[in-house]
C-alpha cells in the first residue's frame, strides 16, 4: 500500500502625451498561443494566460486583452472580467482556424483575436479603448493604461531589449519560472515551449519574492492510496446458436479489461467449467494491449485450449506495469479448437472465468 501526502481613461497619443506608466498590479501575460487550429496544432484554439505573480488579490473587471500584428498598431480588443488570487491563472480563449487539436480547459474569457502564430503583440490594459501604438519599441509600455506588453516574434514593440522568441503551431511563448520571471524584457523572460494553459482553477504557483500576505497557518492532508486490481467483461454470456456435430463455429469476442495500480505489473489468465453432460473443445485466441505480453502458444492469433478447473489456468499474458488509467484491453476470441464432437442432442453450457493477479 503506497501513502501520498497531498498536501478608464486612455489617452490617444495622436492628440496629447503620453501618460506616466501606472503602478502595477504585479499581473502579467504568462502565456501567448497563436498556433490554434492550424496544421499539427496542439490545441483548438488560440490563447493568452494571465498570472498575478503579486500577494493581493487584482480585480481586473474593465481591463481588456488587445492583439495586433506584429508591425501593426491597430488593436482587436478582449474583454475581462473577475479577479485573479494570488499565484493563479487566468485563461483567455481566442479564435480558432479549424477543428485541429485538443480542447482548452475552461476558459475564464474568451474572445476573437486570431493571433500570429509567430509573431505578433500582446497587451494587457487597465482599460477598453484600443490602443494605437506599437509601431516602434517602448511606444505601447509609455502608454499609462498598459499593464504589460509582449511582443514576440518579428514584432515592432516589445519591453526591454528584444522581443519574445517566436512560438509555433506546437510551441507558446512562455514566461520563465511559472509566470513569476518579469524582467521587463520580453526577450528575457520568454522562451518558446510546449504550451500548458492554465485557468483559474488551476494550480496556483506563489512567487518566492512576493511580498507577505499577512500571517497564516498551515494543515497536513494525508491519504492512503489502496492497491487496485479489477477485471471486467464486455459481455456476462456469449450464445454460440444451434449447430450440428461436425460443425465449426466462429469465435465470439470478449474484451477482457484490467485495471491495475500494481507497479510490477499484473497477469491474466482463463478457465473455465465443463461442458455438461459432455465437455467440448472450447479455446481462447488473444491479442495484447500495448505493453502486454501474450502467454505461451496465443501469439500470431492462434486458438489456445481453454483448461477446465482445477488445471491451472491458462496464461493470456503479462505487463510489467501499472495498467492505462483506463485499464488494460486485451481482446480474445472465445471458439473451438476443432469440430464439435458427436455427441447428444441438448444444451450445453460451460462457465468461463478471467483472473488478474498481482505480480
Amino acid at each position: 500500500m503506497s501513502r501520498v501526502l497531498l498536501v478608464a481613461f486612455f489617452a490617444a497619443l495622436l492628440l496629447c502625451p503620453a501618460a506616466a506608466p501606472a503602478a502595477s498590479s504585479n499581473v502579467v501575460v504568462s502565456q501567448i498561443y497563436g498556433g490554434g487550429g492550424n496544421a499539427g496544432a496542439t490545441f483548438r484554439n488560440d490563447y493568452v494566460e494571465l498570472f498575478n505573480a503579486g500577494s493581493g488579490t487584482v480585480d481586473i473587471a474593465g481591463w481588456t486583452v488587445q492583439y495586433s500584428t506584429a508591425a501593426g498598431t491597430s488593436w482587436q480588443t478582449t474583454a475581462l472580467a473577475g479577479t485573479i488570487a494570488p499565484g493563479r491563472y487566468y485563461l483567455v480563449q481566442l479564435a480558432s482556424n479549424a477543428d485541429v487539436g485538443a480542447a482548452l480547459p475552461s476558459a475564464d474569457a474568451t474572445g476573437t483575436s486570431n493571433l500570429g502564430a509567430t509573431g505578433g503583440k500582446i497587451a494587457l490594459v487597465r482599460g477598453t479603448t484600443a490602443l494605437t501604438c506599437g509601431a516602434s519599441a517602448g511606444s505601447c509600455s509609455a502608454v499609462g493604461l498598459v499593464e504589460d506588453l509582449v511582443g514576440y516574434g518579428d514584432a515592432t514593440d516589445f519591453e526591454g531589449a528584444g522581443s519574445a522568441a517566436a512560438p509555433s503551431n506546437t510551441a507558446a511563448a512562455v514566461r520563465a519560472n511559472a509566470g513569476c520571471s518579469d524582467t521587463g524584457d520580453s526577450a528575457a523572460d520568454f522562451t518558446a515551449a510546449t504550451p500548458l494553459p492554465r485557468n483559474s482553477a488551476s494550480a496556483g504557483h506563489p512567487c518566492a519574492d512576493a511580498p507577505s500576505g499577512g500571517p497564516s497557518g498551515s494543515v497536513n492532508v494525508a491519504l492512503d492510496v489502496a492497491s487496485a486490481l479489477s477485471v471486467s467483461l464486455d459481455r456476462t454470456a456469449l450464445s454460440f446458436g444451434t449447430f450440428t456435430s461436425g460443425d465449426r463455429p466462429g469465435p465470439l469476442p470478449e474484451r477482457v479489461t484490467v485495471s491495475s495500480n500494481n507497479t510490477a505489473g499484473y497477469s491474466v489468465g482463463v478457465a473455465r467449467t465443463a461442458f455438461a453432460p459432455t465437455d467440448l473443445p472450447l479455446a481462447l485466441s488473444a491479442t495484447a494491449p500495448a505493453g502486454g505480453t501474450l502467454g505461451s502458444g496465443l501469439a500470431g492469433g492462434a486458438l489456445v485450449a481453454i483448461p477446465i478447473t482445477p488445471s491451472t489456468a491458462l496464461t493470456i499474458g503479462t505487463k510489467a506495469a501499472p495498467s492505462a488509467a483506463g485499464g488494460d484491453a486485451w481482446a480474445t476470441n472465445i471458439g473451438f479448437s476443432s469440430p464439435l464432437p458427436l455427441v447428444a442432442t441438448g444444451h450445453y453450457s460451460a462457465t468461463v472465468t478471467f483472473t488478474a493477479v498481482a505480480r
